[in-house]
């Protein structure tokens, strides 16, 4: 029962923004007779799954916002992902020093990263950076440089120099394609120089990828498979996967 009044809720406050567009916390728990409290609950579940933005105290629907190419990567796979996240938290502990990039993923990732404390934490998303900035205990560093609107992400010399000058346990790093002949690559030049730094700058290199990026490549090389320790994905490769990284040293985890 309460699992149905709470999708009752959500359905509601999905309604009511299509209505009336964005709305604060306070707005949101007038029109739909309940608490903030509850708006806020309902909101970070919907915010989960891709359905609803939160900013500034207020919720919106990703398109009202004149979505970005972002926000529908976002929804694009969206329980593949947080299964993903929810699976990869398993190996960061409470005093983790971490690298993560931007990426949708790696946005579910942090959001599940919630539940750990006293992290340290470089990135060069000022989204990641807001989600876990917010926890107690954790020290967020954010790389500056050419920030790009649609992610809200910085790249360039001055990033990738940031980056350069530590020294952590992990990074956790987003991938836009993998092959066995092409190794993993992502869609721009910059991105895949933000790799190169967060690889050299971390002692164990983890890479999120969903099961739709397997047997694609992009434009700008990455690493090669043998550069990973461990590869999180939802959904098993196929067997010429498991030689090759078995051969590698590479652990692949799927997440159940």
């Amino acid at each position: 029962m309460n699992n149905l009044k709470t999708r009752t809720r959500q359905a509601n406050l999905i309604s009511v923004l299509r209505q009336h567009g964005s709305l604060s916390v306070a707005e949101l728990a007038a029109l739909l007779d309940v608490s903030t409290e509850t708006v806020r609950r309902d909101a970070a579940m919907l915010e989960q799954n891709g359905e609803v933005v939160k900013f500034h105290g207020a919720v919106s629907l990703p398109h009202n916002m004149g979505e970005a190419t972002f926000e529908r990567r976002m929804r694009e796979n969206a329980p593949a992902k947080l299964a993903i996240a929810r699976a990869a938290i398993q190996l960061v502990q409470d005093g983790a020093s971490l690298i993560i990039d931007t990426g949708t993923t790696t946005t579910f990732f942090a959001r599940e990263l919630r539940q750990r404390r006293n992290l340290t934490v470089v990135t060069n998303s000022t989204e990641i950076a807001r989600i876990l900035a917010d926890v107690p205990g954790n020290q967020v560093l954010l790389a500056g440089g050419e920030m790009v609107a649609d992610s809200g992400a910085a790249y360039g010399p001055a990033t990738t120099a940031f980056v350069s000058g530590f020294h952590v346990q992990h990074a956790f790093l987003s991938i836009g394609a993998i092959s066995l002949d092409a190794g993993l690559s992502n869609a721009t030049i910059r991105e895949a120089e933000f790799g190169h730094a967060a690889l050299k700058a971390s002692q164990q290199h983890i890479i999120l990828v969903d099961a739709s990026k397997f047997d694609t490549e992009a434009l700008a090389r990455v690493c090669d498979l043998s550069d990973i320790h461990v590869l999180v994905t939802e959904q098993a490769p196929r067997p010429e996967y498991f030689a090759a990284m078995q051969q590698v040293g590479t652990k692949l985890l799927i997440a159940r």
